[in-house]
């Protein structure tokens, strides 16, 4: 029986080529263990979020590309994931937290904190590690939408414990004031509260921490710009020409901070009839791919307008929870696929990971 060897299997899967970063999968460093034994081979691939869409298909083609070497009986690939970390700053502000993503919008109204909380528990039922901060000074949601609206969180050693509920950990103002209490604060207020909820909240380890921000470009996004290195920020819209102007202010704000753009949502994108399929428009402006493609950035995907989500979430559960069969839940899903391909790219970027991966032997 031939003998098979460490580096004929690597140069097996450099023919895998990661379909964003366009490079092989062993040059990128996604290979991190091989075991050879009378025949049998064992791979592990590392990818770099548990939410990867072409997991499925980087497993099937490295089972293929191995299994063709002569000699070889049978392959067992394992997939793993590990999120990389943003860049680290001299004053650590979320020291667990491995990237931070701001879900932004340029006017109220849009379903922004409806879009923010549907992704976090999405990024969640991959396996990835999520937080949730609310960061809506002015009109705290989220505990609503989580279902958790009468929980409040305890202190610890100085600092609050996030409330867990659907698989993430999530803090919002809203929990720490009365539901009827009227936020009356000038923008350095607003500035201290949100520097406040991320550095006062006992976050622990996690590969996501999501940032609902007010709408509009005022003193909480400047702010988060400004004291958080971000992976980058989904700006959310919906399909109207107001919509869109106001959105292309944020994307200019956050473009100004040096915060990736990491795609544009559209929310209400259409309405779906239940009973025969048809698809209406229901705003005739300037649609998501329209302004991602003014600007040179993702578009991410479309949800759907359906009566069910804002059932769902004044019921405190999220829509991909309650209906996860329903159109809207594989919008979400399929999203945030997407959004953690871009979250991937930026930091593969960021780290140069190229430089860091051992060369293969010629």
């Amino acid at each position: 029986m031939a003998t098979i060897t460490e580096q004929q299997v690597l140069e097996a899967l450099q023919v895998i080529i990661d379909p964003d970063l366009q490079r092989d999968i062993v040059s990128l460093g996604f290979v991190k263990d091989i075991k050879i034994e009378d025949g049998h081979v064992r791979v592990k691939i590392e990818l770099t979020t548990p939410a990867c869409p072409v997991r499925d298909m980087f497993k099937q083609q490295a089972t293929q590309a191995v299994s063709v070497i002569p000699g070889v009986r049978n392959v067992t690939v394992e997939m793993t994931s590990q999120v990389r970390s943003r860049p680290e700053t001299p004053e650590q502000l979320l020291p667990g937290v491995k990237q931070v993503v701001a879900i932004a919008s340029g006017k109220g109204g849009v379903g922004k904190s409806t879009v923010a909380v549907n992704l976090a528990v999405a990024l969640a039922k991959t396996g990835a590690k999520v937080g949730l901060l609310d960061a809506d000074v002015y009109g705290p949601t989220v505990p609503k939408l989580m279902g958790c609206a009468n929980e409040h969180p305890i202190a610890e050693d100085g600092k609050l414990i996030p409330i867990e509920t659907f698989g993430i950990k999530m803090m919002s103002l809203g929990m720490l004031i009365t539901e009827d209490s009227a936020v009356l604060w000038r923008g350095p207020m607003v500035a201290s509260a949100v520097q406040q909820l991320l550095s006062d909240v006992k976050w622990g380890e996690l590969d996501y921490l999501l940032v609902d921000l007010p709408p509009g470009t005022g003193d909480a996004p400047m702010t988060l710009g400004q004291s958080v290195p971000l992976a980058g920020v989904v700006i959310v819209l919906t399909p109207q020409d107001v919509a869109a102007t106001i959105a292309a202010k944020s994307i200019q704000l956050f473009q100004r901070l040096d915060a990736p753009i990491l795609g544009i949502v559209e929310n209400m994108a259409g309405f779906v009839c239940s009973h025969c399929g048809e698809v209406t428009q229901i705003f005739s402006g300037q649609s998501g791919p329209e302004l991602a493609k003014r600007f040179k950035i993702p578009f991410l995907g479309s949800i759907p307008l359906d009566p069910n989500i804002s059932a769902s979430g004044d019921q405190g559960t999220p829509a991909i929870e309650a209906y996860p069969d329903s159109t809207q839940a594989k919008a979400f899903t399929e999203i945030t696929g997407k959004l953690a391909q871009q979250i991937s790219i930026m930091a593969t970027v960021q780290k140069d990971l190229i430089r860091n991966v051992p060369l293969i032997k010629r």
